[in-house]
């Protein structure tokens, strides 16, 4: 781009956000456009004008009716004159003085025109407001945003003057010129049909195997960017284009698992959506992916500690109606399987408890659900135990850290009770006890 376009373009961008701010959409008529320009344009801009006194005029090779003309009856010829009518409106500004405001007029002037030829380019009647392609469900922008960029060319979305979708699925954006070329499916239906992480640290292929090629869209790369850049995703390990790789960055769940590390690395754009996608879904069974990892990191304890609680509180709160009313379980929706299990977790578990802030929330959630057991509500409080062994101390709960619970009928007693305790649970022999008296009734009564 030389200079002078730069400068052009630095005009045109203050201009549009001027228009922006009024209100200015999208031109449906460009007639009274068209008699400003030949009002006010200077005769040399355009060569064959005339001027006769003040009434000077730009010919733009253009009939004035020629605007009102439905948008199926423009020819190739309108697009190649309103092409040189732009080029002959930046020279124009060029060479009014910088800031007058005869060149802020015409630089509103070269926003009309470009607008016009956008429209008879691309006509916003025929677009749909949803499209469905390649499993994307692409739903018409209303934004008029400069700040866009299209994932499929990697150009700017012009809100003002082009029409745009987002797949409301992945938030994949693209022009509607660019939706017939685009290949890549819905990373979406990818997490519905695969919820699962690759587990491997950068499991990198060499790019020989991918026959120097995108492993996208198959374009040709090369590491010394001849014809174009080999970029390595961290998540698959794989090398692809500047097209389909933006150098966005994102913590990898392979590196986390292993090594406890979170440092946000490079990833394609197909991997960084499926991970923004997949990062609140409880996927990782860390027991059996890597269980050395709670010998190192002590607040993975502290939380399925924390769980493992939450759990054997869940029975008072589902049979409790106080509980259900306040409806204290949903303190949890924005992590529903923390009521269902102990051991699956998210990404977004795992970085926040990282950061300390898992800690700090469940703990309060902990200690409000306690309060509502062991002093609140006296429907729960009837639910305690008694520890049969020593027949002393407080009523116990089996979230209570002094205690411990027999695995086989839920008794809670005494953790040094239990544990000195040589004979068997009092409630379990009871129990046995009970179910041969009653074998042996039904033996004498058979």
């Amino acid at each position: 781009m030389s200079k002078n376009d730069s400068l052009i373009a630095v005009l045109i961008l203050r201009c549009l956000i001027t228009l922006s701010l009024l209100g200015t959409t999208r031109l449906n008529s460009f007639n009274m456009f068209c008699s400003e320009v030949y009002a006010e344009a200077r005769p040399e801009v355009f060569p064959g004008t005339r001027t006769h006194g003040s009434d000077r005029t730009m010919d733009l090779g253009l009939a004035e009716d020629h605007f009102s003309r439905p948008v199926g009856s423009f020819v190739a010829s309108d697009i190649e004159q309103l092409k040189l009518a732009i080029e002959e409106c930046k020279k124009l500004i060029l060479e009014l003085p910088e800031h007058s405001e005869r060149q802020k007029d015409n630089v509103v002037k070269l926003i009309h025109l470009r607008l016009k030829l956008q429209e008879l380019k691309d006509p916003e009647e025929d677009e749909p407001n949803l499209r469905v392609l390649l499993e994307h469900r692409f739903s018409k922008e209303k934004s008029k945003s400069v700040k866009q960029t299209c994932d499929k060319c990697s150009t700017i979305i012009w809100g003002l003057i082009q029409t745009w979708y987002t797949c409301t699925g992945c938030y994949y954006r693209c022009h509607s010129k660019c939706m017939n070329l685009i290949t890549k499916p819905c990373v979406r239906s990818k997490v519905s049909h695969q919820s699962e992480y690759e587990l491997s640290i950068c499991p990198e292929i060499g790019l020989d195997r991918q026959d120097y090629r995108c492993a996208e869209c198959r374009a040709q790369i090369s590491l010394r960017g001849v014809p174009s850049e080999a970029r390595q995703c961290d998540y698959t390990g794989q090398y692809y284009c500047s097209t389909c790789h933006w150098n966005d960055t994102a913590v990898i769940p392979a590196r986390v698992i292993h090594n406890w590390e979170f440092e946000s690395r490079k990833v394609c754009r197909s991997s960084m959506r499926y991970l923004a996608l997949m990062m609140s879904r409880p996927v990782l069974r860390l027991k059996e992916i890597n269980p050395l990892l709670f010998n190192f990191v002590e607040e993975l304890v502290e939380i399925r500690k924390l769980r493992q609680d939450i759990l054997l509180m869940k029975p008072y709160f589902i049979t409790c109606k106080e509980a259900m009313e306040a409806r204290l379980l949903l303190q949890l929706q924005d992590r529903q399987h923390f009521v269902e299990n102990d051991d699956m977790y998210s990404l977004q578990d795992l970085i926040d408890i990282s950061t300390g802030r898992l800690s700090c929330s469940l703990t309060e959630i902990h200690t409000t659900f306690a309060k509502h057991i062991k002093l609140d509500c006296e429907r729960c409080q009837a639910k305690g135990f008694v520890c049969e062994l020593c027949k002393e101390g407080d009523i116990l709960f089996p979230f209570d850290s002094h205690t411990s619970v027999c695995h086989d009928c839920s008794a809670v007693f005494h953790r040094d009770c239990y544990f000195d305790n040589s004979t068997t649970c009092p409630r379990c022999a009871r129990m046995t006890e009970r179910k041969q008296d009653e074998e042996e009734l039904d033996v004498k009564e058979s």
